[in-house]
């Protein structure tokens, strides 16, 4: 059994990430990109699928760990009866190569340790050649794939596992390199591991130093920042929404999606969170990634694109994994890229347009871009469509993508006006009136007195949350103040947001999955523009409080269970806490909030 999704801490280069858990094992590693097979699989199975650990061989009294200020170098502690050692995680800013360094360092005692490394390429199901080079490295070739383990402790094989047993003394340190190359090519260079440790730290401990933020919970928004930048594949600037694929948004469920993938409708909330701390170097590598990506005709554009833009994201099965906990099936690739989702055009435009307000400069190209998805925009804003949560049965008019549709025509108007560009006005606007016209009329339920998920439904749904934060009505709206009510109503679990209403599974005696995590934050984004800023501080307060002791945080969060849930760690979850973050500290202050820069 995997450890829980909060017992795992995140290590990365940014082109790829792993999961170390509490044990000492990092049970999930996909070389060389985010997007690539796994070779450490146990996140999804069992050890024989692919883990490494560096651990004391004997009982472990006492285990805590901490990522070293602030950076992504991770440090667990492990306390036995025989002394104390730190088990020093990291991987170092790609170079030629890319490398996962374990360094042991010894704190008191003398302690016993243990190294189990399992490589299974292919997630979990090819077990490579393994032989020993000339200069007493492991190497490890499968396919295209090739890995190297450099250590001055001897190894052997055993049962299909590379062990190896030693002893840790005070003030010793003794490393682990192994790095990964194309089997193709010749054996990559040798590292210096304490010379990678310095340049690390150096490296995160210059890029956290940039950021501009000094409101309350700084140091949950600059870990957030960190995560956000280590899930952002550097050569291209995209960012994954995740670095793992099916962990169950419940658990044991069939609910199991790769988000290994880069999503358009994060953009604009991502670009507000990096901005306003300060990363607009990151904020225009997201920007020219949605640009290149979205290239070509707006009818062609998707939901989501690979790290690098890529378009076909098919999706097929690990059936020969069992899956965290049991949760099958395990997918690869993500089928919902081929959907029709109308929202993600007013992401496209509503991002080009925030870019353009914090006067900073865009691509020429950019408003011809937009002119074209709009005039696409203008044929397509009416159909069924499978909506913000990616619906996989019958397409239905979302009230939340009418809505971004809204937002585009909304947007194109507003930066034509602001900053002097040509385009049909009179019809973008004849277009945004009929739009919020059609949506009150349909996708508003007097009786409850509320906006409901889709036309016609009755059923409450958290994207609606969203409405005053993208400026379609104020948050004084008594239908907005209506809407709110209703989701405190019937959408809470403990003091967190549901997503999907849970009276839409009549039969179930509790929702199909956790609490959604970004929207507690959405709603406490909109307890702000309203003015109640206690309720959104608690609220705020919640959330965090459920975000493991790295201060990472899932997709959602299981209260029943007081267990993170879905994949880890979470973009959507991050960004949206550095947002609120911001919102609630620059509350206080005579700044404008994100939630208002979006809304105005």
């Amino acid at each position: 059994m995997s450890c829980r999704i909060e017992d795992y801490g995140l290590i990365g280069d940014c082109e790829t990430a792993a999961l170390v858990g509490r044990d000492g094992s990092i049970d999930w590693l996909c070389w060389p990109a985010f997007d690539s097979d796994a070779c450490f699989a146990a996140l999804l199975g069992t050890h024989e699928h692919g883990r490494w650990q560096i651990a004391p061989s004997g009982d472990v009294e006492k285990c805590s760990r901490r990522y070293r200020g602030d950076t992504l170098i991770l440090e667990t502690r492990f306390q036995t009866a025989d002394g104390a050692v730190t088990l020093i995680d990291f991987m170092p800013p790609r170079g030629k190569a890319s490398d996962v360094v374990r360094l042991i360092r010894g704190e008191t005692g003398r302690v016993k340790m243990r190294m189990a490394l399992i490589i299974r390429f292919g997630f979990g199901r090819d077990i490579p050649w393994v032989k020993r080079t000339e200069d007493g490295a492991l190497l490890a070739i499968c396919g295209p794939d090739m890995t190297v383990l450099r250590t001055p402790v001897e190894t052997r094989g055993e049962h299909m596992t590379t062990v190896a047993d030693f002893e840790v003394n005070v003030g010793e340190i003794i490393p682990f390199v192994l790095t990964y190359g194309p089997s193709h090519l010749p054996l990559p260079e040798p590292i210096d591991p304490e010379q990678a440790l310095r340049d690390t730290e150096d490296f995160w401990s210059e890029w956290s130093g940039r950021c501009t933020y000094e409101g309350d919970n700084r140091s949950l928004v600059i870990r957030s920042l960190i995560t956000l930048k280590a899930l952002t594949y550097a050569p291209t600037g995209g960012i994954v929404a995740a670095p793992t694929t099916s962990l169950p948004e419940k658990l044991g469920g069939a609910r199991n999606w790769d988000y290994r993938f880069c999503w358009l409708r994060d953009a604009t909330f991502t670009l507000l969170a990096l901005m306003n701390s300060g990363y607009t170097e990151e904020a225009l590598a997201w920007h020219n990634w949605l640009l290149r990506s979205v290239a070509g005709s707006p009818a062609d554009m998707q939901i989501m694109y690979g790290i690098a833009g890529q378009r076909r994201l098919l999706e097929w099965e690990a059936a020969w994994l069992p899956g965290y906990g049991g949760a099958q099936p395990v997918r690869v690739g993500n089928a919902a890229h081929a959907q029709l989702q109308l929202d993600v055009y007013g992401e496209l435009i509503d991002a080009f347009h925030q870019w353009r307000t914090a006067k900073l400069e865009l691509d020429q190209g950019t408003w011809a871009l937009e002119c074209t998805v709009l005039q696409h925009l203008a044929k397509m804003w009416d159909k069924p469509d499978h909506g913000i949560w990616e619906r996989r049965g019958e397409a239905k008019h979302y009230v939340s993508s009418k809505v971004m549709t809204w937002v585009a025509f909304d947007r194109g108007i507003k930066s034509a006006e602001r900053f002097g560009l040509e385009g049909p006005l009179d019809r973008w606007k004849m277009l945004r009136d009929h739009i919020c016209r059609d949506v009150c009329d349909k996708g508003f339920d007097p009786q409850q007195n509320a906006f409901v998920e889709f036309y016609g439904s009755r059923l409450l749904d958290a994207s609606v949350l969203l409405l005053p934060s993208v400026g379609f009505l104020p948050a004084t709206d008594p239908r907005v103040k209506g809407t709110l009510d209703a989701i405190e109503r019937h959408m809470m679990r403990d003091g967190f947001v549901l997503r999907h209403d849970p009276r839409e599974s009549s039969d179930e005696q509790q929702p199909i999955e956790g609490a959604f995590l970004a929207c507690s934050l959405w709603l406490a984004d909109a307890y702000v523009l309203s003015g109640e800023i206690d309720k959104a501080q608690k609220l705020f307060d919640r959330v965090v409080a459920v975000a493991n002791d790295l201060g990472l945080l899932a997709e959602e969060f299981d209260s029943g269970e007081g267990r993170q849930t879905g994949n880890f760690p979470q973009a959507l979850t991050h960004i949206a806490l550095i947002n609120t973050a911001h919102n609630l500290s620059d509350a206080k202050k005579p700044v404008e909030k994100p939630v208002v820069q979006r809304a105005s």
